[in-house]
């Protein structure tokens, strides 16, 4: 069956922001004006489509990405609404993995905030264009000029301005369009008509001064719209549009729009943003990859009739229909009940029927295609981040890489019959989200699991709970600390074994050094003349790896170390690749404890945004919290804290500043480094105690 529309007629969009700027509130609005529903839903009556989990809707926030597509001006919008909390990060960097362009909406009084930098910078990384949606226009405080300053310093965008406001905060009743000179206001409370109306004479000079700001940023990013305004000639709309579109493709400029969605204005040129300014499949650069055949790089064009391939970017459990596995397609056709291959595990799977999803609703369809985003059901052997292709051509996507977690919990089943089921349970939740991990302390035999944060460990304790029906016991919130070495050092490790039989021998020497902050452990041969038989070299770095996951002052893994295999021996007849990473073990822990080892707890950048009257008591705080304030800035009558703290101090901040701020007070946290922790080894050994 062809596909219904054409590619260049398809846009893969996702809807990206700090928490609370109403990310969720204009994907309803959107579904709405697109006819796909039929009536608005509110986030904070827990009534929108795209917010569908119970855990959603009780707590007024988007918790996991949700997939919807719509249709508006004769094309296809595939929609993925992400959350805004910095613990559920992972869901904004996938979706953005396999995104073509992004919605990035602003609160018109906060301007950029920092999860509105972190979910910037993801973008950056993928290389997704962008249009800016400056959102609560209607507020008292809000200030479109301010969000786009703010765009300029903290961002390092040029945005260019297409819409300004016709009334202020609870008078906001409409836009001019800077590019065609229309001036549109909202004729009811639905916001479906929209009608045009002549400029207001109390603007006209405002729309002449931002039309030619406007003029001036398209001809510095586009030599024909240049040419023609230097020599003084009427640029058309058409011409206008294109150049901007063009420079958006290019991330030269970022079109600005504003509204209110819960007002319901400005929705309908935000959708026609989407369609003249972000791209189809065909305008993104092609995909690459690797074959695993030949190891040489390989490059796949978006084309419907070219071989398969496709990155599943999310993995769901479906009370319904079972496992779920989100995918995006960047070359040709899958059909329902195909053979296709998972050439990261290098394993065949059998794709049985393709959905399109709409939150947690699905429609069948018959075949998916290049461009496409939809689910999967029937994929055994898939995780997030693995490539699906045609067995007869295979290739290796580039992955997806995600922060690794920064807390962690005690868990127990509070019954024997919950026992089995938990671990079925947490197996499940692990395999949706690779920021959530699970593991068995081997000293106290407790389970481990380990999130982004206190809000990420919550919801996937309640899911066990509500989806699964397993009770059980969490304990305190546990920090994941780490360690390093601070001076480099050699080191031997020297493994012998003597039975009636075979015995065992290994012996390896190791130069261990530290590196920089983030770094993590990187393994270089340095051997010469065979002195370790090259097929014992993965066995060696095994071991080393094994015995990095726990470090000698208080168990914690070992990280940010160079690791060089520099010399060693070996027996003919007793060594083995067994020897050899018990010796490298060895060697790693002998390391490790002349190295000068330090403790690493995790630095949080945080935010706090109170009223003046507040901010002295709250940096007070602060400080009591082995906090380091970094500076302050107003936004109109708050003040915004800016601080770096360790994790282990700010556990129940919420609570503590409510008490000081009478329930005013806001925060953000998101992890920032790793650093030394600044106490004696007497407290280091007591860390590690109180761990087991």
């Amino acid at each position: 069956m062809p596909r219904e529309y054409p590619l260049a007629k398809t846009r893969n969009i996702g809807i990206i922001a700090h928490i609370d700027a109403g990310k969720t509130t204009i994907t309803e609005r959107v579904l709405f004006y697109t006819e796909k529903i039929h009536r608005m839903g509110e986030v904070h009556d827990g009534t929108t489509t795209m917010d569908w989990m119970v855990q959603e809707r009780e707590r007024g926030i988007t918790i996991t990405a949700a997939a919807t597509t719509c249709y508006w001006l004769g094309h296809q919008v595939n929609i993925i609404d992400t959350p805004g909390h910095i613990d559920f990060t992972v869901e904004v960097q996938r979706s953005l993995r396999v995104l073509d362009g992004g919605i990035v909406v602003l609160d018109a009084v906060a301007g950029v905030q920092p999860q509105s930098e972190t979910v910037w910078r993801q973008a950056d990384r993928y290389g997704v264009p962008r249009i800016c949606f400056v959102n609560k226009m209607d507020r008292p405080g809000a200030d479109l000029w301010h969000a786009v300053e703010t765009m300029e310093k903290r961002l390092g965008a040029k945005p260019v301005t297409l819409q300004i406001p016709i009334g202020s905060e609870g008078n906001f009743q409409g836009v001019v369009d800077l590019i065609t000179g229309r001036a549109f206001v909202y004729a009811d409370e639905m916001g479906t008509r929209q009608e045009e109306v002549e400029v207001p004479a109390h603007l006209r000079d405002e729309v002449v001064k931002h039309r030619e700001v406007l003029l001036e940023r398209v001809a510095e990013a586009d030599d024909v719209v240049a040419m023609h305004y230097l020599e003084g000639k009427d640029i058309s709309v058409q011409e206008l549009q294109r150049a901007l579109r063009d420079a958006t493709l290019e991330s030269k400029l970022v079109p600005v729009l504003c509204g209110s969605a819960l007002r319901n204005k400005g929705i309908q040129p935000l959708l026609d943003a989407v369609i003249h300014y972000l791209p189809s499949p065909l305008e993104v650069p092609p995909i690459e990859g690797v074959n695993p055949q030949t190891g040489e790089n390989e490059t796949r064009l978006v084309e419907e009739d070219g071989p398969f391939s496709a990155l599943a970017f999310k993995i769901a459990s479906d009370p319904y229909v079972g496992r779920l596995a989100y995918v995006r397609v960047y070359s040709g056709t899958l059909a329902s009940g195909s053979r296709i291959m998972n050439s990261t595990k290098e394993r065949k799977e059998r794709a049985g029927r393709l959905l399109r999803m709409h939150a947690n609703r699905q429609e069948d369809i018959d075949a998916i295609y290049a461009g496409d985003i939809a689910a999967v059901i029937g994929l055994k052997q898939t995780f997030t981040g693995d490539t699906l292709c045609d067995p007869g051509a295979p290739i290796i996507l580039e992955s997806i890489k995600f922060p690794a977690p920064v807390i962690a919990v005690a868990i127990e089943p509070r019954t024997q019959a919950d026992q089995d089921k938990m671990k079925l349970s947490l197996d499940r939740l692990a395999q949706e989200d690779p920021t959530f991990q699970v593991r068995v302390d081997k000293d106290t035999g407790q389970t481990l699991i380990s999130g982004m944060g206190e809000l990420h460990l919550e919801v996937l304790v309640d899911r066990m709970l509500r989806e699964f029906h397993v009770s059980a016991s969490v304990g305190q919130p546990q920090v994941s600390y780490r360690e390093t070495i601070t001076i480099p050092v050699r080191s031997e490790g020297r493994f012998i074994r003597q039975t009636g039989g075979h015995g065992q021998y290994g012996h390896v020497w190791l130069e261990l050094e530290p590196v920089a902050k983030g770094e993590g452990y990187i393994f270089e041969d340095a051997t010469k003349n065979g002195v370790v038989p090259k097929q014992f070299i993965p066995a060696v770095d095994a071991g080393i790896r094994e015995a990095m996951e726990s470090g000698v002052l208080a168990g914690y893994p070992v990280v940010d170390v160079k690791i060089r295999l520099v010399d060693g021996s070996f027996h003919e007849e007793d060594s083995s690749a067994l020897a050899f990473k018990i010796a490298g073990s060895m060697a790693l822990k002998n390391g490790v404890q002349r190295g000068k080892p330090i403790l690493l707890e995790p630095i949080m950048k945080v935010e706090v945004v109170v009223l003046e009257d507040f901010v002295g008591e709250v940096m007070a705080d602060l400080s009591s919290r082995r906090a380091q304030i970094e500076g302050m800035e107003a936004r109109g009558a708050l003040q915004a804290v800016q601080a770096h703290a360790p994790l282990a101090e700010m556990f129940g901040y919420a609570t503590g500043l409510r008490s000081l701020t009478q329930g005013r007070g806001t925060f953000t946290m998101e992890f920032d480094y790793y650093a030394e922790v600044q106490k004696s080894l007497d407290s280091v050994a007591s860390l590690g105690k109180r761990r087991r």
